[in-house]
């Protein structure tokens, strides 16, 4: 299923050169320790599961794998060379043997890792999604998420539904548009994603990302 450009296979040149780091977003070393400061405010502990869904290749996965017990660790993303090249970063970061499980699927297939979740994040991954994946995603999350779990997911918020002009985002300065990837929502169409999976859904807003994305926090009714 052809979601949008970063099913790409990258090569093993461009893995070793680490343009793995890039082809995400770059922003390496800020992104993902935000990720983890982000979780672990919200309550994540060593003992609990983590869903880190579209995890590419584990920029925070790396910093969620450290703090996290063996083996409670679900990576999923569409790009399995993204997950060759966070293997690679895991040996060199000396974290090979913590028990991770990764996930390749193009259909959000979250219920293949056969257990349930405390906590689950998507980081820039609504920001490239169609309200219909967007909602095709949440359906396939919220069978695996425990009664009292959260699924965090990071978005560009537009000021108003059908928001068909272009909108630029401080501080970094990107443009989202309603019709074409990076998209832009209302949070009342966040809202009614969420009910047509069945789930809660709470506009946390500013949490700190650099370039200008909010947060959401989706839960069970």
């Amino acid at each position: 299923m052809d979601i949008n450009s970063y099913g790409r296979q990258l090569t093993n040149a461009e893995i070793d050169a680490k343009e793995h780091r890039d082809f995400v977003g770059g922003l390496w070393d800020e992104l993902g320790l935000l990720q983890l400061r982000f979780l672990r405010e919200r309550g994540l502990q060593p003992g609990h599961r983590l869903l880190d869904l579209g995890c590419g290749a584990l920029r925070g996965g790396i910093h969620f794998i450290r703090y996290l017990e063996p083996g409670n660790y679900y990576g999923a993303d569409i790009n399995a060379s993204l997950l060759e090249a966070g293997r690679r970063e895991l040996a060199e970061a000396n974290l090979a043997d913590r028990k991770i499980h990764l996930l390749v699927t193009d259909r959000f297939e979250v219920g293949r890792f056969e257990t349930t979740f405390d906590f689950g994040i998507a980081v820039s991954v609504f920001t490239h999604l169609t309200m219909n994946h967007i909602v095709q995603c949440l359906v396939e999350v919220r069978q695996v998420l425990r009664p009292d779990a959260r699924f965090y997911a990071s978005w560009f918020e537009a000021p108003a539904k059908a928001r068909m002009a272009p909108l630029t985002h401080d501080p970094a300065g990107i443009v989202t548009s309603y019709h074409c990837d990076p998209y832009h929502y209302a949070f009342d169409e966040i809202r009614w994603m969420a009910d047509l999976a069945e789930l809660d859904v709470e506009n946390i807003g500013d949490w700190g990302h650099p370039r200008g994305q909010r947060m959401l926090a989706f839960a069970r009714g």
